[in-house]
């Protein structure tokens, strides 16, 4: 597959229909972007089950601000909806490629239970999420 340009309109699409995303946000005028270009693309060719895409954060500045990209080139992995990963620089070959496998390797249903077990603990008490906490008796 090749790699696909995503926008503000075809994001949300991409990472819910793809269960496995990786995305590249670069910028034509960044030179460790331009060198990394050729890295990424061999990466795609070498996992056709993947979606390799890439975000030009010069034409779309409200996605990479909602990503709050500051660093180019910045790599992030979507899996199943989740960013397993995210991090600026431009990475080696044998660094990507062993990037890629241990996110293939992860287990998602680990992975969400961290994501909710760590949100639970950080609102602990703080917004009660479904009401709880808010039922009308008041906090010591």
């Amino acid at each position: 597959m090749a790699t696909v340009e995503l926008t503000k309109e075809n994001f949300d699409q991409t990472v819910s229909e793809n269960p496995f995303v990786l995305i590249d946000f670069w910028a034509g005028w960044c030179r460790p972007c331009l060198q990394f270009a050729p890295v990424y693309e061999k990466a795609a060719e070498a996992n056709p089950d993947l979606v390799f895409a890439k975000v030009d954060t010069e034409a779309q500045q409200e996605l990479a601000g909602a990503f709050q990209i500051s660093s180019i080139p910045t790599l992030m992995i979507v899996r199943d909806q989740v960013a397993i990963f995210s991090q600026p620089g431009a990475l080696p070959e044998a660094a990507l490629t062993d990037l890629i496998a241990q996110a293939r390797a992860l287990d998602m249903d680990d992975v969400r239970a961290k994501i909710a077990a760590e949100k639970s603990g950080a609102t602990d008490g703080a917004t009660g999420g479904s009401g709880a906490g808010e039922s009308g008796t008041p906090d010591a």
